[in-house]
């Protein structure tokens, strides 16, 4: 894996914001999963599978194959979650990945080809299309194929919401509740959000992340590195290093990084499900935390911690975690 320089991040960003990129050929003579991510905000109020629903057929019309649809928050949690749907999606032939994004004020439909990893796209630059609302960013998209002629010929009349099956080489087995050895003989590596890539570059389509501008990013980047940096000077003893460049697993290790910080976001019960925890019945379950853990490069080991420390502020999630190191 290579650890990104948070100024390409933002640079490639902006750029996908003014719909740049072109329609894959294999958009028409291939099968596409569609990754829906609905603002629960937008007005009027609907799911994202009815959105989903709502969409298809425009998708149809343009002269796609959409044989899947998942909502893009669940599959975006981590880079071992997608790992998973990835191979499911292989496995399915898939060739492209369609995102629908939908919030408050604007609606957006993009299509990049599937790389076959746990990435999905090999950039955020891709085709897209934008419009003040579902309906009229449907229209559009459906019009490509009145002058596009598609070799996608038995397509589903309505949308398909699978699950990706369990297995023992799932996710759920690679998250460990205990706490890493030999913190204090090796460095801490700590990616500012956005560089790394943990989350791989889909979740630049959710629709909290979509066409925020690069002073915004810039100013949330800075803010959270400064925040972390507090809480490590106040909860964490041994050594640590910023990744602001871009390094293989290799080279880390070779710099005595074997642990990465890694910060992931969801609904918590997502996230508990897809690490292979219990989830807890009641409302506290659909709220949406941060969750801290630790990477061991060498082995590929997910260490959780001894207790569930996650938290709907970031920060509180990070000196949760940082405190449950020390027992």
């Amino acid at each position: 894996m290579k650890y990104i320089l948070p100024v390409v991040f933002v640079f490639v960003f902006n750029h996908l914001s003014f719909g740049q990129g072109a329609l894959p050929e294999t958009f028409f003579n291939g099968k596409s999963v569609v990754l829906v991510s609905n603002d629960p905000g937008a007005r009027p109020a609907m799911s994202w599978e009815v959105l989903a629903d709502s969409i298809h057929s425009a998708i149809v019309d343009a002269g796609g194959d959409p044989v899947a649809y998942f909502e893009l928050e669940q599959v975006a949690i981590s880079e071992v979650v997608q790992s998973d749907y990835a191979s499911a999606f292989s496995s399915r032939l898939v060739k492209n990945i369609i995102f629908i994004t939908r919030q408050k004020t604007n609606t957006s439909i993009h299509v990049a080809p599937f790389t076959g990893d746990f990435e999905m796209i090999p950039s955020i630059s891709v085709f897209g299309i934008s419009g003040s609302d579902y309906q009229s960013t449907a229209d559009q998209f459906s019009a490509i194929g009145d002058t596009n002629k598609t070799r996608n010929l038995l397509v589903i009349d309505v949308p398909e919401f699978p699950s990706i099956n369990q297995t023992e080489n799932s996710t759920s087995q690679k998250f460990l509740q205990t706490n890493p050895l030999n913190l204090e003989v090796f460095k801490l590596g700590i990616p500012i959000e956005g560089s790394a890539a943990e989350t791989g570059l889909i979740s630049y389509f959710r629709y909290d992340m979509y066409g925020k501008s690069q002073a915004t990013i810039l100013a949330e980047q800075e803010a959270q590195k400064s925040g972390i940096e507090q809480i490590l000077k106040e909860e964490y003893l041994f050594d640590t290093e910023w990744l602001t460049e871009p390094k293989t697993d290799e080279e880390l290790i070779r710099d005595r990084v074997q642990f990465l910080l890694v910060k992931v976001e969801a609904r918590e019960s997502d996230m508990m499900k897809s690490m292979g925890l219990e989830v807890p019945t009641g409302q506290s379950a659909n709220r949406t935390v941060v969750k801290y853990y630790i990477k061991l490069i060498v082995r590929n080991e997910l260490y959780l911690g001894p207790e569930w420390d996650a938290d709907p502020d970031w920060r509180v999630a990070l000196r949760n975690f940082l405190r449950n190191l020390k027992k």
